[in-house]
């Protein structure tokens, strides 16, 4: 039975706060208010996905060394002086830097908040209890993201700008750091009796293990198709998911007014679009064990959903670009349930061909290339947008996945 402690409830108040993130539905309109080429804001993604690859191993060593609580406090410092710059330094070169600071830290924040909460239960001797605790907490972290759309929604409508979500999303993340700071110490959980060895050392010597570990995974064809099948197909999504967006600000326009201007209805719109996708998200990954049991196996489950999920994301361009666009819409949504229903499945598939022994290092390639594949498709999409539309920029480069698809369909 599920142990409702006051830590438990610390640790839901952290995922509820920590997707309040008000900037989430309205990013690239945000952008393009500030006169930015779709090209300017893949970069903007792309240099994101860089900088979180190269801050992973340092960020995760800090954590390590300096105790898994300082590294979260260093995360939600990186966060709040992001917002401080996207809100007050309206120019593209700070924007980089912004997104620089932004991707400390999620560098700082990945897998180290899931740790203490492992290194929690593993203290009270409730190890048998993971599964229903993490769900717990997990299911505030979705109400927090559905809240936050409508939340969303209503400063830019009332602020006039779409600026002000970064200035109000400092607010639960400063709540955040003072939560955090509130966590018993025993959370720290950081190496105090092994031998300090120089930061600088200990990373290279870190790389040089996860560049081991890292051509060791990439030993079995199996593994490689498995780890390409799950990271084309969610760089893809990453890559696209924002340009809801612009598609549903578009159909505000050619909607007749009702009670507001045609730009206020574009807001509420998204908002409430955000809001049920986020509910409907949330109960997509409990579901996925019994829609696996419809496909004669695993393997034809994570075969068949890449193709249906690319097919899809094509058929998005392809309907918005015929001005379709309320076809277009719902489809965007279903790619968003499909993508948490696709999820558990490939990480599955994945724990299944790698070894137990370096399984934490296949995930770790895992999110390496996915944050790989992310970079080199934003800019790419942009460029398409730019040249030829939202509609024809997503159907083409979803193309390009299908014709991928012969080099990672998995082997029966």
């Amino acid at each position: 039975m599920l142990q409702k402690d006051k830590q438990i409830y610390k640790f839901s108040a952290y995922g509820f706060l920590k997707n309040l993130r008000f900037f989430d539905p309205f990013i690239i309109l945000f952008f393009r208010e500030m006169g930015i080429s779709f090209l300017e804001i893949g970069i903007l993604f792309s240099i994101r996905s860089v900088f979180t690859i190269i801050l992973e191993m340092p960020t995760g060593i800090i954590a390590d060394s300096y105790g898994k609580k300082n590294s979260m406090i260093f995360s939600f410092i990186s966060y709040i002086i992001a917002f401080i710059i996207f809100y007050s330094l309206p120019q593209y070169k700070f924007y980089v830097v912004a997104m620089i600071f932004y991707s400390a830290g999620e560098s700082f924040r990945s897998g180290t908040h899931k740790a203490m909460i492992l290194s929690y239960l593993k203290f009270k001797k409730w190890d048998n209890l993971k599964v229903e605790y993490y769900g717990y907490t997990r299911s505030w972290s979705q109400k927090g993201s559905a809240i936050s759309a409508l939340i969303a929604g209503g400063i830019v409508l009332f602020s006039g700008q779409y600026k002000y979500i970064f200035l109000a999303s400092i607010v639960p993340y400063v709540l955040e750091l003072f939560l955090i700071i509130s966590y018993p110490n025993m959370l720290n959980d950081y190496e105090k009796s092994v031998k300090k060895v120089p930061f600088f050392r200990k990373i290279y010597n870190d790389y040089k293990v996860t560049t081991k570990s890292f051509i060791q995974v990439f030993k079995n064809i199996q593994v490689i198709k498995s780890l390409f099948n799950s990271t084309l197909y969610d760089g893809l999504f990453k890559t696209i998911k924002d340009y809801i967006q612009p598609m549903l600000k578009m159909y505000a326009l050619t909607l007749p007014v009702i009670f507001f201007g045609k730009e206020e209805q574009g807001i509420i719109i998204i908002s409430v679009v955000y809001f049920i996708l986020y509910l409907l998200t949330s109960g997509a990954s409990k579901y996925s064990a019994v829609i696996v049991k419809q496909f004669k196996s695993i393997i034809s489950a994570v075969n068949i959903s890449y193709l249906i999920g690319v097919l899809l994301s094509i058929s998005v361009g392809i309907f918005y670009l015929f001005n379709l666009k309320v076809v277009a819409i719902f489809i965007f949504i279903f790619l968003y349930v499909f993508q948490n229903f696709r999820r558990p499945i490939n990480v599955t598939i994945i724990s299944d061909k790698i070894s137990y022994k370096v399984l934490s290092s296949g995930l770790s390639t895992e999110s390496f290339l996915k944050n790989i594949i992310t970079m080199i498709l934003a800019p790419i999409l942009g460029i398409l947008v730019d040249v030829f539309g939202i509609g024809s920029g997503i159907a083409i480069i979803s193309f390009i996945m299908v014709l991928l698809y012969p080099f990672v369909k998995l082997d029966k």
